[in-house]
């Protein structure tokens, strides 16, 4: 017995780990942060990019917006992570967005956010991964060649780092956060100190010229440039939601505990985005993609748009004496950017559970797998951002562009349902105190929702046409895809509910017993059939080959069996239609009987056995599964070759006969709560 893909799980996933053991999965705030935060802190490294990128289809005239643009995106963000801090009091079960907005705006507005997360998800994996190779290649520039296999070998890391469980991969990437973060701080004091002093710092490209398609824009063209250019560097929002669907994973008491992560968070990433972009405006920064138009000129008139990322080219300004120093930030960038994705792994398989727990995914997705982690969830994550990857060709600036309408999608919808949350709590509150911290927080859901949907918009006009249009069908594919799944799972549990006529007995119990030829499997077939005691019992075979069935007939007599054997003919030399037109027969002319088929079938020990044995038994099983009042009874046999299978150890595969674990395993149906096992 070979036990080699149970020892390559446990080496790649470690030991499996009790139901008992969830609350120990729990995490403290200074690992949150990390786990849950990765992705908008890392944000802070490709937005200030695509802001100049934006900002470059009008040529260098229009860089003097950059502070201005990114002062927008500080006060969004700051307004966001204030609006979701209320969010995470008042809703700790995980559901997040979803949760708010189908509590107090109905299910259709639930769905919306639903699928508009799981699409931002996914391409949070994808732009960050692609994004964090990206960064490395301008360290390493032998990488630079083979970015999509770097991106999706990295992508496969981390799916097998989160399968291991949210408490160990959170510890595996809190080291790598926090080094990103110190980085990045260092440069700016360092940057800020130099400057204070005297120190003229430029960056790598500060001698160039930017060429874009629309140079010289004045009017409506260069509010619509400022525009796309917020709308672009509001790329260092995503994440900031990622809290609110991870609050069960935080320690009690968990809406406080996530509120002040929140609240580190926003800090920390509006500081260093506004260094970062303060040092690239000082130090004269450029960027350029020719994919988007955008080119870098030099003197002499040629193209040298080939220049490394923003962070890199601010690093190296900043740290041009101290060579160590860009290396540090260079690599920090690029290793945050690529476990940013990290925060999708632990919000996509959370809100998948909580989708399948309402019924609009499949229930296999609410389920855990042997470390506690949601693993069908984080697979399927893996799988489609891979293929983004490999689809794009790891091109940070192609995806996006398909990126942020989820998230602002998202962003709105909650805020709206939130200012319902609070009207609806003030109708009933009388003490004065609660009522005060209500209206506050009202008036700050109120700001978030009104500026997130004035940015969804210009999101919406700025971004369509270049590529948002994908999002915005993938969110409508999900929508109907996870309304369909409803209603399926409704229409089942209606015709499933026990009504009076399933209390009643059958009148009787027919029992068959299918015949090929008299020998030990058959004999044990016809024992156990009439050890059920029916009310009547017969063999039935068919005669495709005369002489055998007369053969079998003779040998049936000789042996003087208690069971009579009944030939049916078939002049085709069909099986399985000959015996289903006799059980219709049997059941018409009985149609309150049960008709009970006994069916011998070889148990087998290797996979190519299967080709030869059991075809017609499967396929007559498969064709009478569907015939109603007829009840089908496998009764085995097994052959020598079964012996080696005997005793192995069979570990379950996720989602595939556990049952969820603890008070989130009940399904909310039709007002009453019902186990979500396996049905």
């Amino acid at each position: 017995m070979s036990k080699a893909p149970d020892l390559v799980k446990r080496l790649l996933l470690g030991r499996a780990l009790r139901s008992a053991q969830q609350h120990e999965q729990t995490l403290p705030k200074t690992i949150a942060l990390p786990v849950f935060a990765s992705d908008a802190l890392s944000s802070v490294a490709y937005a200030p990019q695509e802001i100049l990128i934006a900002l470059g289809l009008a040529g260098l005239a229009t860089y003097h917006f950059t502070p201005w643009v990114a002062g927008a995106v500080v006060v969004i963000l700051l307004t966001v992570v204030a609006s979701y801090r209320q969010n995470v009091r008042a809703y700790t079960s995980g559901g997040g967005d979803f949760e708010v907005a189908t509590t107090n705006l109905g299910n259709n507005s639930g769905i919306v956010v639903a699928s508009a997360l799981l699409v931002d998800y996914v391409l949070t994996v994808a732009v960050s991964v692609s994004s964090g190779i990206e960064n490395l290649g301008a360290l390493l520039h032998f990488l630079q060649p083979h970015q999509v296999l770097a991106a999706i070998t990295m992508v496969a890391i981390l799916t097998i780092m989160n399968l291991r469980g949210i408490r160990e991969s959170g510890v595996a990437f809190a080291i790598p956060t926090y080094l990103f973060m110190f980085g990045v701080f260092v440069m700016l004091l360092w940057g800020f100190t130099r400057l204070a002093f005297g120190a003229d710092l430029h960056a790598e490209t500060a001698h160039l010229t930017v060429k874009g398609p629309e140079m010289g824009v004045s009017g409506f063209a260069l509010v619509f440039l400022l525009l796309r250019a917020f709308s672009s560097g509001c790329a260092a929002l995503t994440g900031v939601e990622a809290i609110s669907n991870g609050v069960p994973a935080f320690r009690p008491p968990k809406g406080k505990n996530a509120a002040t992560t929140l609240l580190l968070l926003g800090s920390v990433a509006a500081s260093m985005f506004a260094g970062i972009v303060a040092l690239a405006y000082i130090t004269k920064a450029k960027f350029a993609d020719p994919a988007m138009g955008t080119h870098l000129i030099n003197a002499a008139g040629r193209d040298v748009s080939d220049q490394d990322p923003v962070v890199a080219q601010v690093a190296h300004a900043v740290f041009s004496n101290f060579t160590p120093g860009f290396a540090y930030v260079t690599v920090m960038t690029a290793l945050i950017l690529t476990l940013a994705a990290n925060t999708a792994f632990n919000g996509f398989p959370v809100l998948g559970s909580v989708l399948a727990q309402n019924r609009y995914l499949p229930r296999q997705l609410h389920t855990r797998g042997d470390r506690l982690a949601f693993s069908n969830g984080i697979i399927i994550l893996g799988a489609m951002a891979g293929l983004l990857i490999y689809v794009y060709d790891a091109s940070v600036t192609s995806l996006i562009q398909l990126y942020i309408v989820g998230v602002f999608v998202s962003f709105t919808v909650s805020q709206i349902g939130m200012v319902r949350h609070w009207n609806r709590l003030l109708r009933t509150e009388t003490d004065s105190a609660a009522r005060r911290r209500m209206k506050t927080s009202r008036a700050i859901n109120s700001f978030g929702g009104v500026v997130t949907g004035v940015v969804l918009v210009v999101v919406l006009i700025t971004k369509f046409l270049l590529g948002a249009w994908i999002a915005c069908v993938a969110m409508v594919v999900l929508f109907l895809m996870m309304r369909g799944i409803r209603r399926h799972y409704d229409r089942v549990a209606a015709e499933l509910a026990v009504t009076g006529e399933d209390v009643a007995l059958p009148s009787r119990n027919h029992a068959i017993v299918l015949v090929s030829k008299l020998h030990r499997p058959t004999m044990r077939a016809l024992a156990y059939a009439r050890a059920t005691r029916p009310s009547t019992l017969e063999a039935i075979t068919v005669a495709v080959d005369p002489e055998e069935s007369q053969k079998l007939q003779e040998e049936w007599d000789a042996r003087e069996l208690p069971v009579p054997l009944k030939i049916l003919d078939s002049p085709y030399r069909e099986i399985t239609r000959p015996i289903l037109e006799y059980v219709k027969s049997v059941r018409r002319r009985s149609p309150r009987d049960v008709v009970t088929v006994f069916l011998p079938e070889y148990v087998v020990g290797r996979w190519w056995e299967h080709l030869l044995h059991n075809q017609s038994a499967l396929r007559l099983k498969t064709r009478l599964l569907f015939q109603p009042g007829v009840m089908v009874v496998s009764v085995p046999w097994q052959l020598a070759s079964s012996d080696r299978l005997k005793g192995r150890h069979e570990p379950p595969a996720p989602g595939s006969v556990r049952r969820p674990y603890g008070p989130e395993q009940e399904v909310e149906s039709g007002g009453t709560r019902a186990a979500g096992g396996i049905v």
